[in-house]
């Protein structure tokens, strides 16, 4: 399918080159650059292959040990040097692997949040990613959407573009349409449509748009969250202390008379395998992997950082519709003046009857819901598409309040194509948060030459408000008492209104006359009052904000179980964006319903929750809402219903826009950062039994513990995959019953660092003892040493586990088997003898030493602090748990 408009055949725009583009229709053209972005990512595969080994090469440790190892072969210590080179080597392999895993994680990510742009090809509308825009492409913006390409104009109705994020200036700009022999305004990628509408052709794509060429001037490296940031101090810190405790001990050691060769290279392996220095690469794959994890369930993180924050979420600021209802709307009642009308059928198929007193009605003889229903269709930039085959239903394309208007029309017979074949649209006023209501103008046949018919649909008190001056004050008064029932049934509620006239360059200031009402219901989805429970029971607070009516608010939040009943029978149960306003609302984290609320007061009560301390999750699907979701913690756009700027200003976009997958989230930002802690436990606890024995062990009568080269095997085979499996543990049971983590919590808090200092102690003081019992009897004590440290830190690992029993991580098992067998072929294989220094153990001595396993689970789960369920979290404040200054 073609555009009709030529490709771009130079390679600055399109990406394509140009001495082989000729004759390449659009589609071509995107294969093309599908092909050539495959080649892309190989390439960006390569390069992050060298600069993964660049980077682990320059770490601190691994320097030192590639200077011991360069000692080692100058005083021809061979086996040590190949255990040292050996260690580099795969460190280095496992550090690059693990960099690869987290920027595949990511890159896979960003290509799932990345925006989607309206097209029309062919005469045909699709959905597509916006960097498969090619020149000459013909794209349809509404209000919300982000301007994916340099475009110029071909229609446009009511245009506003915000081009601060290119020009700073605040003001949004109106944009015209071709005009007699002028061309149509040009539009800046990456600016964004505040109002109107428009259909624009691609002039510029990629880097040779105005935005592209900002962005090549930027610098695109991803920062570290604020996680890393605090883990890297933490390892800085740690590297300190153990080079200083390993300096002990070679001081030590030459005190006692042992070879300063000997002392230096043990040293040196006992501050490379005491400090985990795997720990950045961890944690970077933890969450990355945790992202894409949340991506297979519904929810496309777009910043790392994220992952960490959903895990300290205190409160959930949650919008209506979509969100806790089913967003497809069904109208069900009609008011005219004249008659009170119910409706019958489902969904969005145009079958079903108009009901009055109980029997049919039929349109052609009620005027009045005729010219309601006419007038609703009109006013409409929706359409309905039939099934595509037999078994499938009726659907909407556009807002579902405007499909839900179509498919009521419709069963009175008044269809949206002959409508508008029969009423061309002269112009509009589209919808926005301001007006609340939107407003067409068409020819009117039906009357005299040149007559305009104008129609509007909004909320009741908008539309009074506009046309209050056309007198029908008793109408209007009977509408409102009308819309005020209708909506504490739990209804959401449109006025409808029409006028005519003949003055067609005024008709925006045309007088309009109320038609009736329009009452539809949008069902709460079966699982929100499920997903609301468990947000209570997670300890996060649960808040309705909407623009909805009052009564419609607080049916929802009664059905949802945001309210309870006694709850919402108080006046004060539901706040009105009015009542904000007038100031009558002192504390903007009491209400726990906001109803008509604008997107400045959304902004305000994100604030309000913030400056008490918690930890806000906001969700949003408008233009509107972008500043919102900015200054929440977390801000959470709708994938299907929201618009390209809730969506870029998001941190997490929901697939299903649904909230059962926010609180899904929140339990895997959780589990992510247990795991990272029980890698600290792990490495942490190891390194310190480590110093201890090596330490303590030649006052114990234990002259050289380990060997360097000892050391490091155990290093190597605990730190590495064992570690690594770590971080791919299931959440505990119960990890939606506990409070929220306090985010100014250290990382080393909540009874951490106690642990490590616990778990470690045990670890050290096994060794020692083993190790001088096997020396007292005239066993191979060094080689039980090496075994039985082996073991313990394995079992520590296997104890570390919150569900023992569980399937779900084979990857840990196979690595703690695994890292054992390696530990053992150490002790047998002659090869491994001779570079560690160890001797064959006979079947008991091996035994005994193996079974200090059982001594490092028992440590660990011994050491575990039972975590307090979390008090629900009801219509009081917030559970906001103090900081520990801990660690």
């Amino acid at each position: 399918m073609s555009s009709g408009l030529p490709v771009d055949r130079s390679s600055r725009d399109a990406g394509v080159p140009a001495d082989s583009a000729e004759g390449l229709t659009v589609e071509e053209a995107g294969r093309r650059l599908e092909s050539m972005g495959r080649n892309e990512i190989e390439a960006r595969g390569r390069v992050t292959v060298l600069a993964g080994i660049v980077a682990q090469l320059r770490d601190p440790l691994i320097l030192v040990l590639l200077a011991a190892c360069i000692l080692t072969l100058v005083t021809g210590d061979y086996p040590d040097a190949i255990i040292i080179a050996f260690v580099v080597v795969v460190n280095t392999v496992v550090g690059v692997w693990q960099e690869i895993k987290a920027d595949k994680a990511v890159t896979a990510l960003a290509a799932m949040s990345s925006p989607s742009v309206r097209v029309r090809r062919g005469g045909v509308e699709a959905s597509i990613p916006a960097t498969h825009l090619v020149r000459g492409d013909v794209v349809l913006l509404a209000e919300g959407d982000i301007v994916p390409a340099d475009c110029r104009l071909l229609e446009a109705s009511s245009l506003l573009v915000d081009e601060s994020a290119l020009t700073g200036e605040s003001v949004a700009v109106g944009k015209a349409a071709p005009h007699d022999e002028e061309a149509g305004d040009a539009l800046s990628s990456g600016t964004v449509v505040v109002k109107g509408r428009a259909v624009a052709v691609v002039e510029a794509t990629g880097a040779s748009s105005a935005m592209g060429r900002i962005a090549a001037l930027m610098d695109t490296r991803l920062e570290p969250t604020p996680l890393q940031r605090r883990l890297a101090g933490l390892g800085r810190v740690l590297a300190l202390v153990a080079v200083v405790l390993s300096g002990v001990v070679m001081v030590l050691g030459l005190v006692r008379g042992e070879p300063l060769e000997l002392m230096l290279v043990t040293a040196v392996s006992l501050a490379v395998a005491a400090v985990p220095e795997s720990l950045p690469a961890v944690v970077t794959v933890s969450l990355a992997l945790g992202a894409r994890r949340m991506a297979e369930r519904n929810a496309i993180v777009r910043r790392l950082s994220a992952v960490e924050t959903l895990g300290s979420v205190t409160v959930l600021t949650t919008d209506k519709t979509g969100t806790l209802t089913q967003a497809q709307m069904l109208v069900e009642q009609l008011w005219t003046p004249e008659h009170l009308v119910g409706v019958s059928g489902d969904g969005y198929a145009p079958d079903g009857d108009l009901v009055y007193a109980g029997t049919r009605l039929d349109a052609e003889h009620a005027t009045d819901v005729r010219d309601l229903l006419r007038a609703a269709a009109l006013c409409n930039d929706a359409r309905l598409v039939p099934p595509v085959d037999a078994g499938s239903p009726w659907t909407g394309l556009g807002d579902p309040t405007e499909c839900a208007l179509l498919a009521v029309a419709a069963k009175a017979g008044l269809h949206k194509e002959e409508l508008d074949r029969l009423h061309p649209r002269l112009g509009e006023i589209p919808f926005d948060s301001a007006r609340q209501q939107m407003t067409t103008a068409h020819e009117d046949p039906s009357g005299a030459p040149g007559r305009v018919l104008v129609v509007s649909k909004g909320s009741v008190e908008a539309l009074h408000s506009s046309h209050a001056s056309s007198g029908h004050a008793l109408v209007w008064r009977g509408a409102a008492a009308q819309a005020a029932d209708l909506a504490a049934e739990g209804f959401r509620v449109l006025a409808v209104t029409s006028g005519e006239t003949s003055d067609v360059a005024r008709w925006q200031e045309t007088e309009q006359r109320l038609l009736g009402l329009v009452a539809m219901n949008d069902p709460a989805k079966p699982a929100a009052r499920t997903t609301i429970d468990i947000c209570r029971a997670a300890g996060i607070t649960p808040v309705l904000i909407t623009g909805d009516h009052a009564e419609t608010a607080r049916s929802v939040a009664m059905t949802v179980d945001v309210l309870t009943a006694e709850e919402a029978a108080r006046d004060d149960a539901v706040v009105t964006g009015p009542q904000i306003v007038a100031g009558a609302v002192p504390d903007l984290t009491a209400p726990r319903v906001f109803a008509r609320a604008t997107p400045e007061q959304k902004l305000d009560i994100v604030q309000a929750w913030k400056d008490h301390g918690a930890v806000v999750a906001m969700t949003g699907d408008g233009v509107n809402d972008g500043p919102a979701l900015r200054r929440a913690d977390i801000g959470v756009a709708m994938g299907h219903r929201g618009t390209e700027v809730a969506r870029q200003a998001a941190d997490l976009v929901l697939a299903d826009d649904d909230l059962a997958t926010v609180v899904a989230a929140v339990g895997e930002g959780r589990r992510v950062y247990d795991n990272i802690r029980l890698f600290l436990v792990f490495g942490l606890a190891g390194g310190a039994a480590e110093i201890l024995v090596m330490l303590l062990g030649p006052f114990a009568g234990l002259t050289v513990p380990l060997l360097a080269a000892q050391i490091l095997w155990i290093n190597l085979l605990t730190h590495g995959l064992t570690g690594v499996a770590l971080g791919a543990e299931p959440a505990e049971r119960g990890i939606l019953q506990r409070a929220p983590r306090p985010p100014e919590q250290s990382v080393l808090g909540d009874g951490l660092w106690q642990r490590v200092v616990a778990v470690s102690a045990v670890l050290a003081v096994t060794t020692l003892e083993l190790g001088l019992w096997a020396e007292g009897s005239g066993r191979a004590w060094q080689t039980m040493v090496f075994v039985a440290l082996t073991a313990l830190q394995l079992g520590v690992a296997l104890g570390l586990r919150p569900r023992q029993l569980t399937r779900a991580n084979p990857m840990l098992l196979a690595a703690v088997t695994g890292s054992f067998l390696l530990a053992l072929a150490g002790v047998y294989l002659p090869l491994l003898q001779d570079l560690l220094g160890t001797v064959a153990l006979p079947a008991g001595d091996a035994a005994i030493a193996s079974s200090a396993v059982v001594v490092g689970w028992v440590a660990s789960r011994l050491t575990r602090r039972r975590r307090p369920t979390a008090t629900p979290a009801g219509t009081g404040a917030a559970v906001r748990p103090e900081p520990e200054n801990v660690g």
